[in-house]
């Protein structure tokens, strides 16, 4: 596969609803051209997860990214999931092939990836703000890494309902103020551009948690970030995890190590040309 990758232009695409506002197709293709690898990477705004399916084999795309609302959905039009994207209940990542699409979930490695350059993992507990399918990567991930993660969730069945399916604690927002922990790490969207404004917890918990991570990563600093720095914490983007879930893709696409700094560098260079948003 290495050397049929490096000899032929191979077409890789980001579905999902919206996606003007990523800079997938800036990474990716940045990294494809640093290797030296011929390929394209388009977004494709569709409506639904059969949609997907079908334009991967029409168009023989070779590996695809996805995003919002389709990472459940479009489990059911797959060949195979794998293992881990299964348990989840999401994927991110398929993979073509020979017209077999198999789901994978680069977001628990990319995270675990990310945050072993920054603090350690094992025998450290985190409090994971959120219930979706980012939060599920991360309680998993974490686990395996040998990490115990507590689950806050606005909504508390969701909350439970994770917890549960990998056997950790939970709780509702109200119980954030009796919490210690040794990092948060919000999963929410709460924050993201262009709602800068807002923060998914309330400052004076912030002292709670030594180590503070947003998985979001456009604008840079989040308010939840920002608030958190002024609270004495150590603080850490989500342009990490964006990098290193994306280098994981690309190494299940190609089965070649991409150049994990360089993505990181054009994805911060083009943050900070648009001012941080």
């Amino acid at each position: 596969m290495k050397d049929r990758a490096m000899n032929e232009s191979a077409v890789f695409a980001l579905f999902g609803n919206p996606v003007a506002q990523s800079l997938s197709p800036l990474m990716h293709g940045a990294a494809f051209a640093q290797m030296g690898f011929k390929a394209t990477y388009s977004a494709y705004q569709v409506n639904d997860a059969a949609d997907v399916v079908h334009m991967i084999r029409e168009r023989e795309i070779r590996g695809a990214s996805i995003t919002i609302p389709f990472k459940e959905t479009v489990m059911g039009f797959l060949d195979d999931v794998d293992k881990s994207a299964s348990a989840i209940g999401a994927v991110n990542t398929i993979v073509n092939r020979d017209g077999r699409l198999k789901g994978y979930n680069t977001d628990g490695p990319g995270l675990i990836h990310d945050l072993a350059e920054w603090i350690a993992i094992r025998g450290k507990s985190f409090v994971i703000l959120g219930a979706g399918g980012a939060a599920r990567a991360a309680v998993l991930a974490l686990i395996q890494a040998g990490g115990t993660p507590v689950v806050i969730n606005r909504t508390v069945e969701k909350a439970r309902a994770l917890a549960e399916s990998f056997g950790c604690r939970w709780g509702p927002p109200a119980e954030i103020g009796r919490l210690e922990a040794d990092c948060l790490i919000n999963t929410t969207p709460v924050g993201m551009f262009p709602e800068t404004d807002r923060t998914p917890m309330e400052t004076k918990f912030l002292v709670h948690f030594p180590c503070v991570m947003d998985m979001i990563y456009n604008p840079v600093k989040t308010r939840l970030l920002r608030d958190a720095e002024a609270a004495g914490c150590v603080i850490r983007s989500g342009v990490g995890m964006f990098v290193h879930q994306g280098a994981e893709q690309i190494r299940l696409w190609t089965e070649m190590e991409p150049p994990r700094e360089f993505m990181r560098r054009t994805v911060l260079e083009r943050l900070e040309k648009n001012g941080g948003d």
